[in-house]
């Protein structure tokens, strides 16, 4: 058998068994995947409009506007006017920068964990052909 006709069927069984335990070890932290992956981006990459996260994150922007919503509500996160009125980048707050970084010990343990045995060389190679994958996706 071909190794294409696996791949992807691998991803789908590892993908839920992650998002559900990433999910227990978020809960703690009072988040969830979705706010932590908004969370990630923005400390990363300091602001973003709704716009451009729906876009990275390849979700609807009402998705991205609730889940933005819950972390302006924990205080984790600010609007920031833009040049135009109707545009908004989103800013970590100082409080959401020390959430995320005790998140960040959490995470660190547990990816550390799943990826026990796993030598960095091929960890490398297995995220350099992730991201051909998402641009063969995204290039359609």
């Amino acid at each position: 058998m071909t190794a294409f006709r696996t791949l992807f069927h691998q991803l789908v069984l590892t993908y839920r068994p992650f998002e559900t335990q990433l999910n227990e070890r978020l809960a703690t932290h009072h988040l969830h995947r979705a706010e932590w992956s908004v969370l990630y981006y923005l400390v990363n990459s300091e602001s973003m409009t709704l716009v451009e996260m729906a876009r990275l994150l390849s979700v609807e922007k009402p998705n991205i506007t609730r889940t933005m919503k819950s972390l302006i509500e924990q205080g984790l996160v600010e609007a920031k006017p833009g040049k135009d009125k109707r545009e908004k980048h989103m800013v970590v707050t100082a409080k959401g920068l020390e959430i995320y970084k005790e998140i960040r010990v959490t995470v660190d343990v547990f990816e550390q964990q799943i990826l026990k045995g796993i030598p960095e060389e091929e960890q490398l190679v297995f995220m350099r052909t992730m991201k051909k994958i998402r641009g063969n996706l995204l290039n359609r």
